[in-house]
């Protein structure tokens, strides 16, 4: 059973587990409140499960791709809150949440899923249907693309604005059941460098 956390768009938290599925989520789709409500929706998320911290056997974190502030935020909680129970973090790429749950409702075939990058970009993932394991096919790493030149997809275009963290936690779980972990790296997707760089230091002439 896992705890499950995105915060690469809105704000979402559920508990999954691999039999029972999504046992209870919840989320809001507001961009900018991330750090005022995580703690909120946690708590609610175990509380409709049902479950206590010790009934976890570790947290799923949504890695991005997202923008800085929102996506540090739920990676942090997700450490934290892994590190107080005494139990792994399991990294899962954000877009491969969506495009697991994208293709278990029934889709098929060629996906290019598209989310909003700020700064008039959009952070971009293909993929080519479910492997043998259930797990969403990505072809490469996600990308930034400018807004209004993103390039054609092959096939569906999905433009999603939420990311299901119930999703994210039936990724890693399925990842888990096949022996395949780690499927993501233990490093936000940020795609992009930060505006703020260390100083190089500054001299003073005395």
């Amino acid at each position: 059973m896992l705890l499950a956390i995105d915060t690469s768009t809105g704000t979402s938290v559920a508990v999954v587990d691999l039999d029972g599925g999504i046992l209870a989520e919840t989320g809001t789709n507001d961009t900018m409140r991330h750090a005022e409500l995580i703690g909120d929706r946690i708590r609610d998320a175990m509380a409709r499960a049902g479950v206590r911290p010790s009934d976890l056997s570790g947290v799923a974190a949504g890695m991005g791709p997202g923008p800085f502030t929102g996506l540090r935020v739920g990676i942090a909680a997700a450490r934290a809150f892994a590190l107080g129970i005494g139990r792994p973090v399991v990294p899962v790429v954000s877009h491969d949440a969506i495009a697991h749950a994208w293709y278990a409702s029934g889709g098929a075939g060629p996906l290019q899923v598209v989310t909003d990058a700020r700064r008039r970009e959009s952070a971009v993932s293909d993929y080519d249907g479910l492997d043998a394991d259930g797990l969403p096919v990505r072809l490469a790493a996600p990308r930034l693309e400018p807004r209004d030149a993103v390039p054609e997809s092959r096939g569906i275009r999905l433009d999603a604005d939420t990311v299901s963290a119930g999703s994210l936690g039936l990724v890693a779980e399925l990842a888990h059941a096949s022996g395949r972990l780690p499927v993501a790296d233990d490093e936000a997707l940020y795609l992009r460098a930060p505006d703020v760089t260390p100083s190089a230091g500054k001299r003073v002439l005395r």
